[in-house]
């Protein structure tokens, strides 16, 4: 997959299609929690999400990567039900973890700018947690900012109860986000191998 030196401008077919897919992914990932309802802990669906946001980046690039998110967000303030539980529209905005959303587009972003820079593994790697950082710094303060400001906070909130809030599915994602980048090396580096052999067929 062409996860650098993608040409700015209009998006080729091929792209589209990349874009969608991961869009798509991250509607499936959304919804992990819909068919295993146990899995949401003090208001936090634990889903896929932050997953698909890292591997996205890092086979797609910054570019694209942060595109496929944006069309995931905007799919789901339009009323398509992508968002976790199957939930849509712009009530959205006011939910506590849709900071979560829009810290996809930056995870993407930021994972792939590494990745850009140096197709080693050890970059992958790097890559992937720099953008789990940028995914719960972004998501957990948005939850913190909403419960003071808007939503109804629990008993005793406040900045340090939103970070422990957030524990539970911070193992998870850690893990699955280095999977992604090593995941994502493999899927380069076979790619990267196939084309080597097509030019020299």
């Amino acid at each position: 997959m062409e996860s650098v030196n993608v040409a700015k401008g209009k998006l080729r077919a091929v792209e589209i299609t990349y874009v969608g897919m991961f869009s798509a992914l991250m509607m499936i990932g959304a919804n992990i929690t819909s068919f295993v309802p146990f899995l949401v802990i003090g208001g936090v669906p634990i889903t896929l999400q932050s997953f698909f946001a890292v591997l996205a980046g890092a086979l797609l690039g910054s570019r694209l990567g942060a595109i496929s998110m944006t069309v995931y967000a905007l799919l789901g303030l339009i009323g398509a039900p992508v968002f976790a539980r199957f939930s849509g529209g712009f009530s959205s905005l006011l939910s506590p973890t849709f900071g979560f959303i829009i810290s996809f587009i930056f995870t993407a972003y930021i994972t792939g700018k590494i990745v850009e820079r140096s197709q080693r593994l050890p970059v992958f790697i790097t890559a992937a947690f720099f953008g789990l950082i940028v995914n719960y710094f972004i998501g957990t303060n948005w939850m913190y900012a909403a419960f003071k400001l808007w939503a109804d906070a629990p008993e005793g909130f406040n900045y340090k109860v939103a970070w422990i809030m957030l524990l539970p599915p911070l193992p998870k994602d850690l893990v699955l986000s280095i999977f992604a980048g090593v995941m994502a090396y493999r899927i380069n580096k076979t790619f990267s191998i196939l084309k080597s052999k097509k030019r020299v067929a």
